[in-house]
């Protein structure tokens, strides 16, 4: 098949959806297909082979750094993506557009003024993320999601990657549904190198919880701090090491460690190579996801069952459509809740060995690079065999 990708988004970045591109680019370049990416103008560059190509946007003036979720910088870019990507399809035969995220809303104007198909790859709900980044914008939710329940019912299939999505995804009227979910991105077989860890650097020598991803405000890393000042409060010895996030977002939470007495236990240690993942979970003790919105699982979340350590998340469905009691301690959303949990696993090692232990074997059963491909191999043998 010949398809036209469109990602809402800087690409490529090491972060959530633009990595989930790029691993659904292999697998249709593995398939055999022909694939015409259309993205943003910011990211990195990468060579997937001659079936391949990239196209970029035309570069905004002064839009620069365009942060994950809802935003005015990405409406702009997404309204100069709409014309480039009718200039495409109008240079080109293709079987298919394939919509990540809002991009839908191209493909459907598209597909109505030519007749190609789209696919929806549906990694959040757009209509609650822009009301719980701009609540102001709560009286536009109904005829949002009004407008969402028309691009899910005029896709030839669509692509949710948590069950939460698939639900709200049949319950639009959806004609065909395939939960892609994402995976642990970590390597086999690779040893330990302490030059790539955090304790050398940080010369922390007691237990450590270990954060890794963004630091947007849904990621909980307010909750994660109220925490660790509790379970400072009780005499435990415990270190929180924070891997990922902007300068301004990082400057922003080590003010609120030092206000809550935390700044020789709160690490922030900037961005971090995907590469290096798996040796800042060989240095941690705790796995933790504080997150308090949104229903799509982070991805992270794959990569820390795989991880073989004990993880502490959070009891809402973001996590719970993956996570539960046997491989996570799951607690409440509030500070002393996460703390329990954290000192619970502090005091009890062999129950944070058996949930570390069950989680490997959810990640290594479930969520792998095969059942990755196996997925997308049949959505794209049932497009082809309707398309």
């Amino acid at each position: 098949m010949h398809i036209l990708l469109l990602a809402p988004h800087p690409f490529y970045q090491e972060r959530g959806t633009p990595i989930a591109v790029d691993l659904l680019l292999q697998a249709l370049v593995k398939r055999g297909d022909r694939v015409d990416v259309l993205t943003y103008h910011e990211g990195e560059d990468r060579d997937y082979g001659p079936s391949v190509t990239l196209h970029r946007i035309r570069a905004p003036q002064f839009i620069r750094h365009i942060r994950p979720g809802f935003s005015l910088k990405k409406l702009v870019c997404d309204a100069i993506m709409a014309p480039h990507a009718m200039r495409l399809v109008r240079a080109h035969h293709y079987d298919c557009i394939h919509a990540v995220e809002e991009s839908v809303f191209i493909a459907r104007w598209i597909s109505r003024r030519t007749g190609i198909p789209y696919v929806f790859d549906m990694d959040s709900s757009m209509p609650r993320q822009i009301a719980d980044k701009l609540p102001f914008l709560a009286p536009l939710l109904a005829p949002m999601r009004a407008m969402e329940r028309r691009a899910i019912r005029e896709a030839v299939a669509v692509v949710p990657m948590c069950d939460a999505l698939a639900d709200e995804a049949r319950h639009a009227g959806a004609a065909f549904v395939e939960v892609l979910r994402d995976i642990s991105l970590l390597p086999d077989d690779v040893p330990f190198n302490p030059d790539l860890g955090f304790r050398k650097s940080t010369g922390i020598t007691g237990p450590v919880a270990l954060y890794i991803g963004n630091l947007e405000p849904y990621q909980g890393i307010g909750l994660l701090l109220e925490s660790a000042a509790r379970v400072a409060a009780t005499g435990h010895d415990l270190s929180v090491v924070i891997a990922g996030g902007r300068a301004d977002d990082i400057a922003h939470y080590r003010t609120q460690a030092a206000a809550l007495g935390l700044s020789g236990r709160i690490h922030f240690l900037g961005p971090r190579p995907v590469a290096h993942m798996i040796h800042l979970f060989q240095d941690a003790d705790i796995l933790v996801s504080p997150r308090t919105q949104g229903q799509n699982t982070p991805m992270k979340i794959y990569s820390y069952l795989d991880a073989g350590r004990p993880l502490v998340a959070t009891r809402l469905p973001t996590h719970t459509q993956v996570l539960d009691d046997d491989v996570a301690l799951l607690c409440a959303p509030e500070p002393e809740a996460m703390a329990n949990a954290l000192i619970r696993l502090l005091n009890d090692k062999p129950l944070a060995g058996r949930l570390a232990g069950k989680a490997r074997q959810l990640a290594q059963e479930r969520y792998s690079r095969t059942a990755f491909e196996i997925t997308v191999n049949h959505l794209y043998d049932h497009l082809a065999n309707g398309v």
